[in-house]
């Protein structure tokens, strides 16, 4: 059920009962039908939501390519995971509680969908060479979908595609601007030792946070 009492409880204050069952009825699938699976395959990035070891919701945002998340079949999605930063939160997340939160966006439209279900990380993961640049792949089984109103959505445009995006027949993605972070140098892993000088030598955090500001990092 997706209603717990608490959410009964706010329904009833607001009248609002039976028409969130009748929502419930008409919106809430267990799988993935033809249009989600276009919508889902069609989309640059999505937001992920992953719980920790002490109970806290992890929001995260995941980029990529258009067409970087596959629908294998009606109960799987699959998406790469890409080089960041070291600190794994969101796989990290899955590995102790399996449960997860997609949207997925169009602020063009405006469109979105929400995707509730389960994860699991496969090291040997055969689609793993098939994502560009992927370090692992993800796949969910869907529990849940269902198409959000687009009421609340702000219209944006797209004005291009971010240079780390990893893709076929793209250049070999440029080393972020952070790795030249002088604070990090001597934690850096050692395959990311001697990017600084690569990129033009060590900066400051000051330095950093300008360079963000510029839309230059």
């Amino acid at each position: 059920m997706i209603y717990s009492e608490q959410h009964r409880r706010l329904q009833r204050d607001f009248d609002s009962e039976r028409f969130a069952d009748r929502v419930r009825e008409i919106i809430v699938a267990p799988v993935l039908a033809d249009e989600h699976r276009a919508f889902i395959e069609s989309r640059d990035m999505f937001f992920l939501t992953s719980i920790d070891h002490r109970g806290f919701p992890t929001c995260s945002y995941k980029g990529g390519a258009p067409g970087f998340v596959r629908v294998p079949d009606e109960r799987t999605i699959a998406f790469p995971s890409y080089n960041g930063n070291g600190m794994f939160l969101s796989l990290g997340n899955m590995a102790g509680n399996d449960k997860v939160g997609m949207l997925f966006m169009d602020f063009e439209t405006p469109h979105r969908m929400r995707v509730h279900g389960t994860a699991r990380i496969d090291r040997r993961d055969p689609l793993l060479d098939a994502f560009e640049g992927a370090q692992l792949v993800v796949r969910v089984r869907v529990f849940e979908v269902f198409v959000n109103c687009p009421r609340y959505v702000h219209t944006y445009r797209r004005v291009g595609l971010s240079k780390y995006a990893p893709r076929a027949g793209h250049d070999c993605p440029p080393a972020p601007q952070w790795k030249r972070i002088d604070a990090v140098q001597d934690a850096l892993p050692n395959t990311d030792q001697g990017v600084a000088e690569q990129l033009g030598g060590t900066i400051t955090s000051e330095e950093y946070a300008a360079l963000l500001m510029r839309n230059e990092a």
